[in-house]
């Protein structure tokens, strides 16, 4: 049963529509990678599954027992969110906040939970520093960490080796792969790196400004809108 259904969306604002008929469906395990140039609608789509911006038109559901509480979510980052003066623990903690519910404390279990997503991600070493004093590469990491404490279903990722290295992007990837396959996350990520997408992913929705596709990335490398995008994308990725 799909986790996530999504039919014939429009998204827009201010009455102005930037993407429309939009249609996929996401199974447990999945690997969906959303591309798209830029200002195509992909982090408002992601928006909208979240339930933080309405549609225009069309509807999101879930399906296969899947709650709110089961999406972990790793925002892009503005210059104030990279400055945020907390420990790492403690950002890595609140992503138990969805389920606190009336107790004003983190259970114990939810500590252990904490170190054993930090210990994952590598960055059980930096529990005790700010997150301000860390490099691009260690925020990306504690926030993913937060992202699994929410959740051991669902992750919803937007662009989250945006401004890393070459290095760190790799490692960033290689990690979320790890949680797709090993754990059997669901992922779901907004990516401008198209060999990225097609190298991880087992599907692809794009949209674009003229229609969208949605398939397995085998289809999207053989689609007319697949090898019109990565020729522009300047990437010779057409080998699996």
């Amino acid at each position: 049963m799909a986790q996530f259904i999504c039919r014939d969306v429009s998204l827009g604002y201010d009455g102005k529509v930037i993407a429309e008929h939009i249609s996929f469906e996401i199974n447990s395990g999945d690997y969906l990678c959303i591309v798209g140039e830029n200002g195509s609608g992909k982090s408002t789509l992601v928006r909208a599954m979240l339930k933080l911006h309405e549609p225009m038109s069309g509807e999101i559901t879930t399906g296969d027992g899947v709650l709110p509480t089961d999406i972990g979510y790793l925002p892009q980052q503005t210059e104030v969110q990279r400055d945020f003066p907390a420990s790492v623990r403690e950002i890595v903690l609140s992503g138990f906040t969805g389920h606190l519910g009336a107790k004003p404390f983190y259970s114990r279990e939810q500590k252990v939970a904490a170190m054993r997503a930090m210990e994952r991600l590598g960055i059980d070493s930096l529990a005790r520093h700010c997150y301000r004093e860390l490099s691009g590469g260690q925020q990306q990491r504690v926030l993913l960490a937060r992202a699994l404490c929410a959740t051991k279903k669902i992750l919803l990722l937007d662009e989250p080796a945006a401004g890393l290295d070459p290095k760190v992007t790799g490692e960033m990837y290689s990690l979320i792969e790890n949680l797709n396959r090993e754990d059997g996350i669901t992922i779901i990520m907004v990516s401008h790196d198209i060999a990225a997408a097609i190298r991880y992913a087992t599907h692809i929705l794009h949209i674009g400004h003229k229609r969208n596709f949605f398939g397995t990335k085998e289809e999207y490398i053989k689609s007319e809108d697949g090898r019109a995008f990565i020729s522009l994308s300047g990437e010779d990725v057409i080998r699996t």
